[in-house]
């Protein structure tokens, strides 16, 4: 990059290295599986896909230094548009020379659209992916005990803000204003996320509204891209809604597919059963040239079924989010260490694991803290979940090269659930 010119699209790209083969029971078209291993470069650095992206939610992973997240393994990281849009703002990131420069962090970073809040702020629901709907469904759903603070037209968003009840505004155009000046290496199109519960009618509208606004974005994020010279590169994917409709999943894939993106995210609320079978559509459709991002992923089986079927990154807030409430991933399942039995147990949280909490402290030491209430308890807790998600998609990435991936899903899968675990 010169001083002075518009960032070079070159400085982003994507290579794919291994692929998995098609079997009998392939999800994709002629029993594709379309699971690969690849090289994401960016800007900041390469991320060696599949891979997880741990979610620095404010420009932070809550409770742990970004020194110790590169210790830990992770290539990349995400930040929320829409929380930094609120504090510190995006102007302040833009001064400070971008996210990665803000936060301290060398490696490739993401940011997401604020879609998400159509949702999220919309109905009072958290994230939901396994939820189960027979026979319920209502185009103004509301979360019990909430009340609807944002309201979606055709132009964009308008909602409060859930820090000081302030009405504000996203579109297509600001979201992309915002996400140019956070900075990150990758971002996304401003969607509509709907709920599983939305009518069939209006999950048919959604598509279409979100195809607009991904036509939008487009033409903004290059506006942007030649009018704010001396910037790096950044890239835009475009996120493909649909619910669980296979002919809208593919439709709006096709949509995507058409336009001027880098990448792409599958995103939506997915029914955990059909997580795999989805990814499997969108990927039929999407060129292989493309990088494919799969939203809010972090459940051990879903991770596997979203790599075999074409996802090459990953984010979710689970790992950090039950680490500081007691819940720990390992390769034997997911348990609570606040458990009263653990209060003498000087074992490390996971025997063999090489994460730093682990070679250094115990399961009753955590136990302590965490009980406590003592911040350090989250830091060591999340630690060993962030690395546990980031060692797995290691390990994943290594058995697709090495060709012995079926194997690898078959054993990891069986020992986790072995005792009924949830995650």
């Amino acid at each position: 990059m010169q001083e002075g010119k518009p960032g070079d699209r070159s400085a982003f790209s994507f290579e794919v290295h291994t692929r998995l083969q098609a079997t009998a029971d392939g999800l994709g078209k002629d029993g594709a599986r379309h699971g690969r291993t690849g090289v994401i470069h960016t800007p900041h650095g390469d991320i060696h896909t599949p891979a997880f992206v741990p979610v620095a939610t404010q420009a932070t992973m809550k409770a742990v230094l970004p020194e110790q997240m590169r210790d830990m393994g992770a290539q990349c990281l995400l930040a929320n548009a829409f929380h930094l849009y609120e504090r510190p703002g995006d102007e302040i990131l833009d001064a400070a020379g971008g996210l990665s420069r803000f936060m301290n962090w060398d490696g490739p970073t993401f940011t997401d659209s604020g879609g998400f809040q159509v949702l999220s702020l919309g109905a009072g629901f958290k994230k939901t992916l396994a939820m189960d709907v027979s026979g319920l469904q209502s185009d103004d759903v509301i979360a019990d005990g909430k009340e609807r603070h944002a309201f979606v037209d055709e132009d964009g968003v308008t909602f409060k803000s859930p820090l000081n009840g302030s009405m504000h505004r996203f579109s297509a155009e600001i979201s992309m204003g915002i996400q140019h000046r956070i900075g990150a290496d990758i971002m996304f199109a401003f969607d509509e996320l709907t709920t599983l519960m939305n009518t069939r009618q209006y999950q048919e509208e959604s598509v279409e509204r979100t195809y607009r606004w991904a036509q939008r974005c487009v033409a903004e994020h290059q506006r942007l891209t030649q009018e704010r010279v001396g910037k790096p590169y950044q890239a835009l994917f475009g996120v493909v809604q649909g619910a669980n409709y296979e002919d809208l999943r593919r439709h709006a894939a096709q949509q995507i597919a058409s336009l001027d993106f880098d990448g792409v995210g599958i995103g939506g609320a997915i029914e955990k059963r059909l997580l795999g079978q989805i990814c499997a559509w969108i990927c039929d459709v999407m060129p292989e040239s493309r990088p494919r991002h799969v939203l809010g992923i972090a459940a051990v089986d879903d991770i596997f079924a979203g790599v075999e079927n074409g996802g090459d990154t990953f984010d979710c807030v689970a790992p950090a989010r039950t680490a500081r409430n007691g819940a720990i991933y390992t390769r034997d399942g997911r348990w609570n260490v606040l458990r009263t039995a653990l209060k003498r147990d000087f074992r490390p949280l996971e025997e063999g694991c090489d994460c730093y909490t682990c070679q250094h402290y115990s399961r009753a030491y955590i136990h302590h803290l965490l009980r406590s209430r003592e911040m350090t308890g989250s830091t060591l807790a999340t630690i060993h979940n962030e690395r546990f998600f980031i060692r797995l998609l290691d390990d994943i990435r290594a058995s697709i090269d090495g060709g012995y991936f079926d194997e690898f899903k078959r054993e990891t899968l069986a020992r986790f659930y072995a005792n009924g675990s949830k995650g």
